[in-house]
């Protein structure tokens, strides 16, 4: 993807991708074992253009998970910088719906924290735990494996 404009320069366009840290009275939070890839991460994906980024997440985590959510608030922003994604994640409550897998996932479980910590790599991990801290939102870039240090 470009912008390039005549004889301009091409510069890459980012692809805009949102998330939901659902979190149940229990504390947990509600994760997939991606079919693609068998990591757990997050539930989300891509926003569509015409949609907002709240009705984004909530259509994401039911696509993927069966559950729907409420929108609380956006807890972070994670830049992929080897893929030019930006993602835009939501703190949510479950409001209905029953854990399923999809063509997407092929697991749906709710983890707690510390289980979020041992079982996701760190770049997603940490958009999970950000969404405890109430001093949000976190602002975050990483490679698509490890967390870049912030200056």
């Amino acid at each position: 993807m470009s912008n390039s404009i005549g004889d301009r320069p091409s510069t890459p366009l980012h692809s805009v991708s949102v998330a939901g840290a659902v979190l149940d009275e229990n504390g947990r939070f509600l994760v997939i074992r991606r079919a693609d890839n068998g990591r757990w991460e997050l539930p989300g994906g891509v926003l569509e253009l015409a949609e907002t980024p709240e009705d984004g997440v909530c259509r994401e985590v039911w696509e993927e998970t069966g559950i729907h959510v409420e929108v609380d608030r956006l807890t972070g922003v994670y830049k992929n910088t080897a893929r030019g994604v930006v993602a835009l994640v939501f703190r949510c409550k479950p409001s209905g719906g029953a854990e399923r897998p999809s063509p997407e996932s092929t697991e749906v479980v709710w983890l707690t924290p510390g289980e979020v910590a041992e079982r996701m790599g760190e770049v997603y991990a940490i958009r999970l735990l950000d969404a405890l801290d109430p001093n949000t939102p976190h602002v975050r870039s990483h490679d698509g494996h490890r967390l870049i240090p912030t200056r």
